[in-house]
Protein backbone atom coordinates (compact mmCIF):
# COMPACT_ATOMS: atom_id res chain seq x y z
CA UNK A 1 0.00 0.00 0.00
CA UNK A 2 1.26 3.48 -1.13
CA UNK A 3 2.03 5.54 2.51
CA UNK A 4 1.42 8.47 0.57
CA UNK A 5 -2.51 7.97 0.62
CA UNK A 6 -4.63 7.85 2.94
CA UNK A 7 -7.51 5.08 2.00
CA UNK A 8 -10.01 5.29 4.99
CA UNK A 9 -13.31 3.25 5.26
CA UNK A 10 -16.40 5.38 6.18
CA UNK A 11 -19.49 3.36 6.97
CA UNK A 12 -23.25 5.12 6.70
CA UNK A 13 -26.69 4.60 7.84
CA UNK A 14 -29.07 5.41 5.28
CA UNK A 15 -32.31 7.07 5.45
CA UNK A 16 -35.22 7.24 3.22
CA UNK A 17 -37.82 10.05 3.28
CA UNK A 18 -41.15 10.70 1.23
CA UNK A 19 -42.24 14.50 1.60
CA UNK A 20 -44.45 16.38 -0.68
CA UNK A 21 -42.31 17.75 -3.82
CA UNK A 22 -42.71 21.23 -2.91
CA UNK A 23 -41.30 20.50 0.14
CA UNK A 24 -38.58 18.68 -0.53
CA UNK A 25 -35.72 21.30 -1.33
CA UNK A 26 -36.45 22.25 2.25
CA UNK A 27 -36.00 18.60 3.65
CA UNK A 28 -32.59 18.34 1.86
CA UNK A 29 -31.40 21.80 3.27
CA UNK A 30 -32.53 20.97 6.80
CA UNK A 31 -31.56 17.33 6.51
CA UNK A 32 -28.17 18.52 5.73
CA UNK A 33 -27.62 20.58 9.07
CA UNK A 34 -28.05 16.99 11.07
CA UNK A 35 -25.40 14.97 8.97
CA UNK A 36 -27.23 13.76 6.41
CA UNK A 37 -25.96 14.04 2.83
CA UNK A 38 -27.89 12.97 -0.38
CA UNK A 39 -27.22 9.82 -1.34
CA UNK A 40 -25.62 10.22 -5.00
CA UNK A 41 -26.51 6.58 -6.18
CA UNK A 42 -29.77 6.80 -5.49
CA UNK A 43 -31.59 10.02 -6.86
CA UNK A 44 -34.80 11.39 -5.96
CA UNK A 45 -37.83 10.12 -6.64
CA UNK A 46 -40.55 12.44 -8.03
CA UNK A 47 -44.35 10.37 -8.21
CA UNK A 48 -47.40 12.42 -7.74
CA UNK A 49 -46.63 14.94 -5.65
CA UNK A 50 -44.41 13.08 -3.59
CA UNK A 51 -40.94 13.09 -3.22
CA UNK A 52 -38.71 9.78 -2.05
CA UNK A 53 -35.37 11.44 -1.25
CA UNK A 54 -32.72 8.78 -0.06
CA UNK A 55 -29.63 9.85 1.99
CA UNK A 56 -27.09 9.02 4.18
CA UNK A 57 -24.65 9.59 6.88
CA UNK A 58 -21.59 8.57 8.60
CA UNK A 59 -22.12 6.17 11.33
CA UNK A 60 -19.22 8.01 13.30
CA UNK A 61 -20.53 10.98 13.66
CA UNK A 62 -19.62 13.58 16.44
CA UNK A 63 -22.86 14.51 18.24
CA UNK A 64 -24.78 11.57 16.92
CA UNK A 65 -26.76 11.97 19.72
CA UNK A 66 -28.05 15.58 19.83
CA UNK A 67 -28.02 15.31 16.16
CA UNK A 68 -30.86 12.77 16.23
CA UNK A 69 -32.60 14.79 18.91
CA UNK A 70 -32.23 17.75 16.81
CA UNK A 71 -33.78 15.86 13.89
CA UNK A 72 -36.62 14.39 15.78
CA UNK A 73 -37.81 17.97 16.83
CA UNK A 74 -36.72 18.85 12.99
CA UNK A 75 -39.39 16.35 11.96
CA UNK A 76 -41.83 16.94 14.18
CA UNK A 77 -42.24 20.19 13.58
CA UNK A 78 -42.84 19.66 10.13
CA UNK A 79 -45.40 17.43 10.64
CA UNK A 80 -46.99 20.01 13.12
CA UNK A 81 -46.60 21.99 9.88
CA UNK A 82 -48.31 19.56 7.47
CA UNK A 83 -51.15 19.34 10.08
CA UNK A 84 -51.79 22.93 10.09
CA UNK A 85 -51.88 23.59 6.23
CA UNK A 86 -54.37 20.75 6.17
CA UNK A 87 -56.41 21.97 8.83
CA UNK A 88 -57.19 25.29 6.82
CA UNK A 89 -58.72 22.88 3.86
CA UNK A 90 -61.12 20.85 5.99
CA UNK A 91 -62.66 23.88 8.02
CA UNK A 92 -63.30 25.38 5.05
CA UNK A 93 -64.17 22.00 3.44
CA UNK A 94 -66.58 20.76 6.55
CA UNK A 95 -68.43 24.78 6.33
CA UNK A 96 -68.64 24.07 2.34
CA UNK A 97 -70.03 20.94 2.81
CA UNK A 98 -72.67 21.47 5.61
CA UNK A 99 -74.16 24.18 3.58
CA UNK A 100 -74.42 22.23 0.57
CA UNK A 101 -75.82 19.06 2.46
CA UNK A 102 -78.45 21.61 3.77
CA UNK A 103 -79.21 22.78 0.31
CA UNK A 104 -79.94 19.41 -1.04
CA UNK A 105 -82.00 18.60 1.60
CA UNK A 106 -83.92 21.60 0.42
CA UNK A 107 -83.69 20.47 -3.26
CA UNK A 108 -85.33 16.53 -1.81
CA UNK A 109 -88.27 18.77 -0.36
CA UNK A 110 -88.94 20.80 -2.93
CA UNK A 111 -88.89 17.58 -5.69
CA UNK A 112 -91.53 15.93 -3.28
CA UNK A 113 -93.44 19.03 -3.09
CA UNK A 114 -93.97 18.94 -6.81
CA UNK A 115 -94.48 14.88 -6.86
CA UNK A 116 -97.14 15.26 -4.24
CA UNK A 117 -100.71 14.58 -5.38
CA UNK A 118 -101.61 17.41 -5.88
CA UNK A 119 -98.38 19.29 -6.76
CA UNK A 120 -97.73 22.08 -4.69
CA UNK A 121 -96.35 24.34 -7.19
CA UNK A 122 -95.72 27.17 -4.16
CA UNK A 123 -94.30 25.27 -1.90
CA UNK A 124 -91.92 24.23 -4.41
CA UNK A 125 -90.55 27.23 -5.47
CA UNK A 126 -90.11 28.61 -1.76
CA UNK A 127 -88.34 25.43 -1.09
CA UNK A 128 -85.80 25.13 -4.35
CA UNK A 129 -85.40 29.11 -3.83
CA UNK A 130 -82.89 28.28 -0.66
CA UNK A 131 -82.12 24.68 -2.41
CA UNK A 132 -80.04 26.48 -5.21
CA UNK A 133 -78.77 29.00 -2.70
CA UNK A 134 -77.32 25.67 -0.67
CA UNK A 135 -75.86 24.47 -3.80
CA UNK A 136 -73.99 27.91 -4.88
CA UNK A 137 -72.85 29.10 -1.31
CA UNK A 138 -70.24 26.45 -0.99
CA UNK A 139 -67.77 27.92 -3.50
CA UNK A 140 -67.99 31.33 -1.64
CA UNK A 141 -67.90 30.10 2.04
CA UNK A 142 -65.33 27.57 0.92
CA UNK A 143 -62.78 30.73 -0.14
CA UNK A 144 -63.96 32.71 2.50
CA UNK A 145 -63.35 30.18 5.38
CA UNK A 146 -59.95 28.93 4.10
CA UNK A 147 -58.67 32.62 4.02
CA UNK A 148 -60.07 33.33 7.64
CA UNK A 149 -58.19 29.81 8.89
CA UNK A 150 -55.30 30.72 6.95
CA UNK A 151 -54.57 34.18 8.35
CA UNK A 152 -55.62 32.62 11.73
CA UNK A 153 -53.29 29.75 11.21
CA UNK A 154 -50.47 31.53 9.43
CA UNK A 155 -48.56 32.96 12.50
CA UNK A 156 -48.44 29.41 14.30
CA UNK A 157 -46.47 28.34 10.50
CA UNK A 158 -44.26 30.92 10.85
CA UNK A 159 -43.40 30.39 14.50
CA UNK A 160 -42.20 26.53 13.32
CA UNK A 161 -40.74 28.16 10.59
CA UNK A 162 -38.80 29.71 12.97
CA UNK A 163 -38.06 27.13 15.31
CA UNK A 164 -37.28 24.74 12.44
CA UNK A 165 -34.49 27.00 11.37
CA UNK A 166 -33.26 27.49 14.98
CA UNK A 167 -33.09 23.43 14.99
CA UNK A 168 -31.22 23.68 12.04
CA UNK A 169 -28.14 26.31 13.26
CA UNK A 170 -28.13 23.96 16.40
CA UNK A 171 -27.26 20.83 14.11
CA UNK A 172 -24.88 22.67 11.95
CA UNK A 173 -22.55 24.00 14.84
CA UNK A 174 -21.93 20.45 15.93
CA UNK A 175 -20.85 18.95 12.60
Amino acid sequence: MNQGSENTYIGYEYKEISVPSKDASLFLDCYENFGWIPDENRPTDHSGGIATIHLKRNRKIINKMELTRLQRNFESCMQEIQQMERSKKQTATVWAMIVGVIGTVFMAGSVFAVTSEPPQYVLMILLAIPAFAGWILPVFIYRYKLQKQSRKVQPFIEAKYKEIYQLCEKGHSLL
